[in-house]
């Protein structure tokens, strides 16, 4: 027998699908036919209504120079205050637009304020200073899914409307291997220093122990001495968000990360940081998120859909949703387009498509990370038109992610959709999809999709509604009945 094909049934028979193949094989229940009452016949024709109905900001006519505030293009001048006081002058004249001209600018934390667009002229450069104290006093912001009062991120927007970062220029977040990035501490990747003293995972279990007990928000004390890295740019509970054309290095934890935030549009930026938790493009419980013509090249995932964590996530109860991601390269990360872990609000209404994905250092393709500690409900993932040249594992859905089967809150992971997924090599895994066999994943469907090059056997453990149509790994054809039969 061919050696591929003897791979192709190994892959069959290690795989176990329970209770049939097709969708009608598991009782609907009524929260899952609310959700479907009333999609559209064309599911990406409700891709296109997302896309229509989100508000993009526009601003006055007017230009802020940060020159005239005081800015001065020296790397050895604060303009921190400059651009900030540039920032409340557009706001108080109505809006327009804080100008950052050509030249290399250091400052700390910025703050945007309403109907104000910084924009970030070619050839210029924001240059953050990598002193924590520049980012105090304390803001409320969420970190790693949980809400606290801690540094402020790098550009920060809090309860603000109509707000912009846009221009051909550079954000320098100057974290590496001897600042900001030792705060992670040990780590089986580490590739910075490791600083006796300053390391994150002592308040990070506090964190967690605070927000599980209840602590109020104004209690959660984490900024000095606590080491828990900021965010690069963290517009919060902001309406009408745009992100434009800017290249985002070095950042000290997430890149970007929008939270609890509706219409927000990034378009044509680059990511590129290769440090500890160094997710590209985060939305956090946000509802109405376009991410298009974007470059990812990340420590960590590329693109990771959030909406709290574990007792924080429930209590806010916000899911993100309504999300669409098109035409976007990545390259290197944990995952390409990835869905949590931290959902415990849910996330529905994702559709991904048209996008490019290429590196042996690429980890995933498609992975949805959870376990029964964030519990949350994942449902109508749309994916379409991906091509992936070398990624370790294509398809990946996890209930075993970090804490595992700890918990009393089971996740829902169901309704997923994808087609047109082409792989010309995996060094690893086709699928891996993995549920609880209580709690299995519900209605998975691939088809038009080939996996060539494939090095393993996937796994496939409690899935209901499995079904494959035209789907091929390494030159031979794949069904559904295959799956059957030597299972």
């Amino acid at each position: 027998m061919n050696q591929n094909r003897r791979l192709i049934l190994k892959t069959l028979a290690s795989s176990s699908v329970l209770a049939g193949i097709t969708a009608c094989q598991y009782k609907s229940d009524p929260a899952e036919l609310l959700s479907n009452k009333n999609a559209p016949s064309d599911d990406w024709l409700q891709a296109q209504k997302i896309r229509d109905a989100i508000v993009v900001p526009h601003f006055p006519d007017k230009t802020f120079n940060i020159k005239n505030f005081g800015a001065i293009n020296n790397d050895a001048f604060d303009c921190s205050s400059a651009i900030n006081e540039a920032i409340k002058a557009c706001n108080k004249a109505g809006g327009g637009k804080v100008l950052i001209p050509a030249g290399i600018y250091k400052t700390g934390a910025i703050h945007l304020l309403s109907n104000v667009n910084l924009h970030i002229e070619e050839q210029a450069t924001l240059s953050f200073i990598t002193d924590p104290k520049h980012y105090l006093p304390a803001v409320l912001t969420r970190w790693e899914g949980l809400e606290l009062m801690g540094y402020s991120p790098l550009i920060y927007a809090y309860k603000q409307e109509n707000i912009a970062i846009t221009g051909k220029g550079t954000l320098e977040g100057n974290a590496n291997n001897q600042t900001w990035w030792p705060w992670k501490g040990k780590h089986k990747e580490a590739h910075w220093d490791i600083i006796p003293g300053e390391d994150q995972r002592i308040a990070r279990n506090k964190l967690m122990a605070d927000a599980e007990a209840g602590v109020a928000v104004d209690q959660r004390q984490y900024h000095e001495g606590a080491f828990l890295r900021p965010p690069f740019i963290q517009p919060y509970a902001c309406n009408n968000v745009l992100i434009q054309d800017i290249t985002i290095k070095n950042s000290p934890f997430w890149l970007l990360n929008p939270v609890l935030c509706k219409h927000v549009s990034v378009k044509g930026v680059s990511f590129l940081s290769h440090g500890p938790n160094s997710d590209g493009c985060d939305p956090e419980s946000c509802d109405h998120v376009l991410i298009e013509h974007c470059d990812f090249d990340t420590g960590d995932d590329c693109i990771a859909i959030k909406s709290g964590r574990n007792a924080d996530g429930r209590r806010l109860a916000t899911p993100c949703q309504n999300i669409v991601i098109a035409n976007c390269t990545m390259r290197e990360g944990h995952g390409g387009v990835v869905i949590g872990s931290e959902i415990s609000g849910g996330v529905n209404n994702i559709f991904a498509e048209k996008c490019t994905m290429s590196s042996p250092h690429l980890e995933r393709a498609i992975r949805i990370k959870t376990n029964s500690v964030r519990g949350g409900i994942i449902e109508h993932i749309r994916i379409r038109d991906i091509t992936v040249g070398e990624v370790k594992n294509a398809i990946v859905i996890n209930f075993f992610y970090e804490e595992g089967d700890a918990g009393n809150f089971d996740p829902i992971v169901r309704d997923i959709k994808i087609q047109n997924f082409h792989c010309k090599k995996v060094l690893g895994k086709a699928f891996n999809l993995q549920g609880f066999d209580r709690d299995p994943i519900q209605d998975f469907h691939i088809e038009n999709s080939h996996f060539s090059n494939v090095a393993q056997a996937s796994v496939i453990k409690n899935v209901n509604g499995f079904t494959l149509r035209k789907v091929s790994i390494n030159g031979y054809a794949v069904t559904a009945a295959d799956l059957l039969k030597n299972s």
